[in-house]
């Protein structure tokens, strides 16, 4: 738990992320960077994979934790980074700031990510604990059954 606090420190140190709580805070940011152009369906669909995998004994057993999973290097001065491109949410390993930029956006991100933390809504996707982008194909996506398409995501277990 704490390697992945640490991964995620640049977006849980704001003001707001302290308040919001870890946990509200990680799965907000998950469902802004990877769906936050999507549906109101399409980001509850990506915070209900959060938590499978949460619920899974094979990833972490931590919202945060689930959001930065993947292999780290560390620096010459002791700093821990992701691999780039090696982690299972492609936005917390891809170079790019991840910073909020559409306030609207990120608003609806932390509605639902409290919605579906405290509510535990009703999980649409049957139990999904992958997707991608319909732009890419991925291997591991032919091992796993299909379950739903929801705008330009498709979800498997």
């Amino acid at each position: 738990m704490i390697k992945e606090l640490i991964l995620a420190a640049s977006f849980l140190m704001t003001p707001e992320a302290m308040q919001l709580g870890p946990d509200v805070t990680c799965m907000a940011m998950n469902i802004y960077m990877e769906a936050g152009n999507q549906s109101v369906a399409g980001k509850l669909a990506v915070g209900h994979v959060t938590l499978n995998r949460v619920d899974m004994e094979r990833y972490p057993s931590s919202v945060c934790g689930v959001v930065t999973q993947g292999p780290t290097y560390q620096t010459k001065s002791g700093m821990t980074f992701p691999v780039k491109w090696k982690c299972q949410f492609s936005w917390f390993c891809d170079g790019k700031a991840d910073t909020p930029v559409d306030s609207v956006t990120w608003n609806e991100s932390i509605h639902l990510a409290k919605k579906i933390l405290h509510n535990r809504m009703y999980d649409f996707t049957d139990g999904a604990t992958h997707y991608h982008n319909d732009q890419v194909s991925p291997a591991w996506s032919r091992q796993l059954k299909k379950i739903v398409v929801i705008d330009n995501h498709t979800f498997y277990r």
